[in-house]
């Protein structure tokens, strides 16, 4: 049994509280650890395989003159050294060349434009853009079909990799270095997506950006990618069935955010240490048809929180088989939302498991089977469910609901008196924020990369 499941089961709801403050300390610890050893090694970044049939240029020659000299399909492989930006590729050329390879900016605009179709890049740096963003300077600016940008290394630019009305692109394995400091706003997008559809970001490593944006862009996949010390992991917006898979979203303000989208499938991520007020794993609002499922949500300060969603009448959301660990608030609900179902989930260590903003509740919400560590219940039949429903009541997370002021003493002993108190001298009833009529006895554990779901 580990440190974090050590205090499941039964038992007086104020010892439980004891016993799972104490085991918090050592396990939030573990998990701080394990999510720093995950976080990513910027030198371990590797360049495709150099094509078998190519032109070699070298860092005397003119990149562009070799580019307009080269034969439609055929591919040009660059040696070390410095070559002079900009570049424009209007054909179906693929650029390959080492790290040491580097393409820099002149200083103004966009670094490298890729406008023909089937056109690639492959494993060079990128060193540069210009600094506007009204003209969305970037290191590579991708504005056609059937693209492929991969094992390329972005540093000092504006923006990173955009990809702008396009279609069947393949952004994969790209490492993109943000200023890291400064402003999270006035920081350029690491990678953006804009009306672009059927195409695959994955395995890309954006550290210190802004934001990466998918937005007015439907049927992609966002796969395998790590995001960290940034603003937004990944935010959508007016963007339908997409898939997100995999993602590691660490020490950003938000890891994900989905706005006015349906038909997401969000599944097997780790959003951990989105902190600061604003601090969120995953943002809904106004969205649904989503699918959330199998995600570790750690040390966050929402982990998940929902605005009205969903807005259709005929959509559902579906949040099954997550973990929330060590988060202020494992779920926190602008209203009391409808036509969302939460199944099989596991709520571990976090100062409040649910809240509802402004004194509202999430009884209109289907509970069922989770796993809840402050669940003082039991279970005779040992069928692994509990025999009694699990009801949240807590006057602390009621009045901080109404009066947000109170989130000042939130972690200090006053507010966990009040609800000590409150169940030991029931004066004033706390009303109940959720009900789950067969929850779970046993919680998932996680142990540094995913959870251990039983």
């Amino acid at each position: 049994m580990t440190a974090g499941s050590a205090c499941n089961g039964g038992g007086f709801r104020a010892s439980f509280r004891v016993c799972v403050g104490v085991a918090a300390v050592f396990v939030l610890a573990s998990c701080d650890s394990r999510v720093d050893s995950i976080v990513v090694d910027e030198r371990s970044h590797e360049a495709p395989t150099r094509p078998d049939d190519c032109t070699l240029v070298t860092a005397h020659d003119s990149l562009q003159r070799a580019v307009n000299n080269a034969v439609e399909g055929s591919a040009l492989c660059l040696g070390p050294g410095n070559y002079k930006g900009p570049l424009e590729v209007t054909r179906k050329v693929t650029i390959w060349g080492p790290q040491q390879a580097v393409i820099h900016s002149s200083g103004y605009g966009t670094t490298i434009e890729l406008g023909g179709d089937g056109a690639e890049l492959l494993g060079v740096t990128i060193d540069g853009s210009g600094g506007r963003f009204d003209t969305l300077d970037a290191a590579v600016h991708v504005t056609a079909d059937n693209n492929r940008v991969e094992g390329v290394v972005v540093r000092n630019a504006a923006f990173g990799l955009l990809v702008e009305k396009a279609n069947h692109a393949s952004i994969r394995n790209n490492l993109v270095l943000g200023p890291d400091e400064g402003p999270l706003g006035l920081r350029g997008d690491g990678i953006r997506l804009w009306e672009t559809r059927h195409s695959v970001v994955e395995g890309n490593q954006v550290i210190g950006s802004r934001d990466m944006v998918v937005w007015y862009s439907s049927n992609n996949q966002i796969v395998n990618n790590t995001v960290v010390r940034s603003r937004y992991g990944t935010h959508f917006m007016y963007s339908h069935d997409n898939v997100l898979e995999g993602n590691r979203y660490i020490d950003n303000v938000v890891g994900v955010f989905i706005m006015y989208s349906r038909n997401l499938d969000v599944k097997k991520n780790l959003l951990a240490r989105s902190s600061g007020p604003g601090g969120m794993g995953l943002g809904i609002k106004e969205s649904g048809n989503l699918t959330v499922s199998d995600n570790d949500f750690v040390s966050n300060t929402k982990g998940v929180y929902m605005d009205t969603s969903p807005l259709d009448q005929g959509d559902f959301n579906r949040f099954e088989r997550n973990a929330f660990y060590h988060s202020e608030v494992a779920v926190l609900m602008h209203g009391s939302e409808q036509r969302n179902t939460f199944s099989a989930n596991s709520f571990v260590s976090n100062h409040s498991q649910v809240e509802v903003e402004g004194g509202g509740d999430a009884l209109g919400i289907e509970w069922n089977e989770n796993a809840f560590d402050d669940y003082a219940g039991y279970d005779m039949n040992q069928d692994g469910y509990g025999d009694i429903p699990y009801e949240l009541r807590r006057l602390s997370s009621q009045l901080a609901s109404t009066y947000p002021q109170l989130l000042f003493f939130r972690g200090a002993i006053t507010l966990e008196l009040l609800d000590a108190i409150s169940l030991l001298f029931p004066l004033v009833e706390p009303q109940t924020t959720l009900i789950d009529s067969r929850p779970k006895m046993r919680a998932a554990t996680w142990d540094g990369g995913h959870a251990a779901r039983r």
